[in-house]
């Protein structure tokens, strides 16, 4: 496996760890179906929380929640609107960002929650 793939697979599981901490109940990790995925799907507070990670080694060149733009936020909303159809949920959403920076065991966790909003189709 790749280096930044190893990197991202543990960036993912601090995030985990992380929201384990502050309560929130995991109800899946890198759900899919078909081409789309979704990093962590959790709960809280009787809301749907959809938390897109991102991993960094460092923010040299940009900062990791500048890769959520404005096709990856879309693919999100489309994969969120199928998970809530596949198991029946009329919940309130909310799409966070976690950010994981730095080197394993030594990483800097950012909670950005409310993120974003999901894009008005006209």
């Amino acid at each position: 496996m790749a280096k930044h793939n190893e990197l991202g697979k543990e960036g993912e599981k601090a995030a985990i760890a992380y929201l384990l901490e502050h309560n929130y109940v995991i109800r899946h990790q890198n759900w899919r179906s078909g081409h789309l995925e979704l990093d962590i799907i959790a709960a809280k507070d009787n809301m749907l929380i959809v938390v897109e990670v991102k991993t960094r080694r460092n923010t040299d060149f940009a900062e990791p929640e500048d890769a959520v733009n404005k096709t990856k936020i879309r693919r999100i909303v489309r994969a969120t609107d199928t998970y809530l159809k596949m198991f029946q949920l009329d919940t309130p959403v909310r799409f966070d960002i976690i950010t994981v920076v730095g080197n394993v065991g030594n990483f800097e966790i950012e909670h950005l929650e409310e993120a974003f909003y999901p894009p008005l189709f006209t």
